[in-house]
Order: C-alpha cells, then sequence, then structure tokens
C-alpha cells in the first residue's frame, strides 16, 4: 500500500503508479484534467497537422470534441484549486470557465500561429512542434496556479 499527500492508502495498481484513489473529487477534479490532457495532446496534433486525424477518421472532424473536451477538463482543473476555494461557487466557476477557454483558445491559436511559421512540407516537424509547445503551455500553466496555490494559508 502506498500513502498519498492526503494521508490515504491507495492499493493496487493506483499505488504502484501513484495516482489518487478513486473518489467522486478525485474523478472530477484529478482523473478528468488528468484524461484530458490527451485530447488536449490530440487537439494540438489536430491543429497543427490535420492530415492525421483525417487519416484516422476520414467522415468525422474532431476538432470542436477535442477541443470541448480540453476546456471542460482545465476548467474542472482550476475550479479545484485551492486559491479558489474562498470565493463563492458562481464565482469560482466563472473564473475557472474563463481560464479553461482562455487556455484551450489560446492553445489553439498559439499553434495555428507557429503552424503559419512551418514549412508547409514537413508534417512531422509540426506534429512535434504542436506536442512539444503543448507540453510546454502545460508545464508554464501548472507551475503558474501551484506558485498562486502556494500563496494561500494552509487550513
Amino acid at each position: 500500500m502506498t500513502t498519498l499527500g492526503d494521508g490515504k492508502k491507495c492499493g493496487g495498481i493506483c499505488g504502484k503508479l501513484g495516482l489518487k484513489p478513486v473518489t467522486k473529487n478525485n474523478i472530477l477534479y484529478y482523473y478528468f484534467p488528468l484524461q484530458s490532457l490527451v485530447s488536449y495532446s490530440a487537439l494540438s496534433m489536430n491543429v497543427m497537422n490535420p492530415s492525421i486525424a483525417v487519416k484516422l477518421l476520414p467522415k468525422r472532424d474532431l476538432t470542436n470534441f477535442l477541443l470541448i473536451h480540453t476546456i471542460v477538463g482545465s476548467t474542472l482543473y482550476i475550479y479545484s484549486r485551492p486559491h479558489l476555494q474562498s470565493a463563492e461557487n458562481s464565482k469560482k466557476l466563472a473564473y475557472s470557465l474563463t481560464g479553461g477557454c482562455l487556455f484551450s483558445f489560446g492553445s489553439v491559436l498559439i499553434w495555428a500561429v507557429l503552424k503559419s511559421t512551418l514549412p508547409k512540407d514537413q508534417s512531422c516537424v509540426a506534429t512535434i512542434a504542436g506536442l512539444a509547445s503543448g507540453v510546454a503551455i502545460v508545464k508554464m500553466a501548472t507551475d503558474y496556479f501551484n506558485h498562486v496555490d502556494s500563496t494561500v494559508a494552509k487550513k
């Protein structure tokens, strides 16, 4: 059994992987945002190299699905942050939704600008640039939230 940061024990595969126990809060505010990172990565590839999605699903455009999934996941991530816990629920939701939309749409805009600067015939380079910039954006965002959260007094 692994003891997690909140003092709870987690056995089995979640303990071995260092994951949080499966609870309602963890599903909403940990696992769903974590899983939406997969959608965020797929969104970066879809924007930077749309031919990948066309090859996998020729009759479907997944852009809106991936974008909405990314917005919901990032909104839930922001909603659960300690620095927002003292805000009333309606404001916390508004702040979180605004942050989730700005993060997601801002990323799409960054990728679109980045794609326009890359050579047109280098789809592999575009895919790697999309994934690498997505990692950098997520890292900066999580570092920022961790910094802001560190300024809040622990209860």
